[in-house]
């Protein structure tokens, strides 16, 4: 039998009980109302976005370019298109979907050669492009390079269409994209904090002129906080050099792409040793770029923590090539396999391989 005061304990008990669901159950309620309206305030797919996260995709394109890039609050910008024909625009398109994007907005083409401007008509074929940013007419007198740039002409002649100089840049939210070299041409004074002599400089020889588009890549810096992320196109070596000597205009960045497919004599030691890369990803095909004199300037730049390659470089050895982990695509197929790199405003960033998992984080 119970006494009155067990009865009185286990009301007592049972009234806390009670008062402690009755305060979940109100606290839930509370955070579904804020929920609901956040909803009514963010719009649904910035609010989907909203990871505090820039993530860009190195696409694997056989030797080309397609480097997607796209802000936290889902504002995209793709540098180059890979080649013609429906493989490469179907891996970008991918990609562009594992970014939740249902368009991109822009389009930047770093120079007119096949690897890098010929997919775009089969892409708008595929998904919806609001603006194409480029450096200008074609500048290389082949036969093929203005054929190439007449096909790039007709597939945008109906799409709206800028020209970005040294000094200019996007209007982003979030993340800032600033050119500093297009048409020949590039910045003459040092970014904000940058500036000093560049003692790797007295050992290049002297760098002989180049009349391709090469020499006319958009190269690009993109600022996300404290992270910075450098892509020069197929720039050769000697506007690389008139970048970074007598005096590094460009300052260290966290993540390097290296130029032209990681090809010598571009990737100089005077251009990789000045940018002091904390992470480098090695644009290549499996029999394009990742030559060794580049290879090793990259993999011995002091600082370097990261070294990540799209395809296993066949026509180097193994000591050429970065460890399988680190390597997107490890043989001479067509397997698509994809890089990611995900980075914060505070300079911690993670690069990611899509054909194992592996990934790895480098902290600021």
């Amino acid at each position: 039998m119970k006494t009155d005061r067990m009865a009185a304990t286990e009301r007592t008990s049972l009234s806390a009980t009670q008062e402690k669901t009755e305060k979940r159950f109100l606290r839930g309620a509370i955070s579904i109302l804020l929920l609901g309206i956040a909803g009514f305030l963010v719009p649904t797919k910035a609010a989907a976005r909203l990871s505090k996260l820039l993530e860009i995709y190195f696409i694997d394109v056989e030797g080309g370019q397609a480097t997607l890039i796209v802000s936290p609050l889902g504002e995209s910008v793709l540098i180059d298109t890979g080649w013609a024909g429906d493989r490469d625009a179907a891996r970008i398109e991918t990609a562009a979907h594992d970014a939740r994007l249902t368009r991109i907005n822009y389009i930047l083409i770093t120079h007119y050669h096949s690897d890098h401007v010929g997919g775009v008509a089969d892409l708008l074929g595929r998904m919806p492009v609001d603006i194409f940013v480029d450096h200008g007419p074609n500048a290389e007198d082949t036969d093929q390079t203005r054929a190439q740039y007449a096909a790039y002409e007709k597939a945008v002649e109906h799409a709206k269409r800028i020209r970005l100089e040294p000094n200019q840049g996007l209007p982003l939210n979030g993340m800032k994209l600033q050119v500093l070299t297009a048409a020949g041409e590039h910045i003459t004074a040092p970014l904000p904090g940058v500036g000093e002599a560049n003692p790797y400089c007295d050992s290049e020889a002297k760098p002989q002129a180049d009349a391709s588009e090469n020499a006319q890549s958009v190269g690009i810096l993109v600022t996300f906080g404290k992270f910075r992320f450098l892509d020069l196109g197929d720039l050769t070596k000697k506007k690389e050099l008139e970048l970074v000597c007598p005096n590094n205009l460009i300052g260290q960045v966290d993540l390097y792409l290296t130029t032209h497919h990681g090809m010598a004599a571009d990737n100089p030691k005077a251009l990789v040793w000045a940018l002091h890369p904390r992470v480098a990803i090695l644009n290549n095909g499996a029999h394009k770029g990742g030559s060794p004199e580049a290879w090793q300037i990259v993999h011995d730049s002091p600082g370097l923590s990261g070294f990540w390659q799209l395809h296993y470089a066949a026509d180097t050895d193994r000591e050429h090539n970065v460890k399988d982990d680190f390597i997107a695509n490890l043989d001479e197929k067509a397997d698509g396999h994809s890089i990611k790199v995900t980075a914060m405003t505070d300079g911690t960033f993670t690069v990611s391989n899509s054909r194992n998992g592996v990934w790895q984080r480098y902290w600021q």
